[in-house]
């Protein structure tokens, strides 16, 4: 067996670390709630500190779960929608496994 991850066990993991805060929960929900991409801050709309939603941000378009301009004066925003249903797919292969197979199993 080999020792390296393969390409689609680490991009479950990149997205899977992008989710692993609530704030970058609700900021991918705000924006899929969106029509169009969102111009202006979301610390406006959210109850976290700018500097705060500054860092989720980042780390959210890191993971290539959105896109679009996080430096001022330009602010927008917008969910990255060919990743977003990539990280669907990939939970769901992942997730949506037979557990019944596993019987005998602890």
């Amino acid at each position: 067996m080999s020792k390296e991850y393969t390409i689609r066990q680490e991009q479950i993991a990149r997205f899977a670390k992008a989710l692993g805060h609530p704030a970058r929960i609700a900021i991918l929900d705000f924006l899929l709630n969106q029509e169009t991409c969102y111009f202006g801050d979301i610390h406006d709309e959210l109850p976290i500190s700018k500097a705060t939603v500054s860092q989720h941000l980042k780390e959210l378009k890191e993971a290539g779960l959105i896109q679009g301009e996080i430096e001022t004066p330009k602010v927008k925003y917008c969910i990255n929608k060919e990743n977003l249903k990539l990280a669907n797919t990939l939970f769901g292969e992942l997730l949506g496994k037979d557990l019944h197979k596993k019987e005998n199993c602890c």
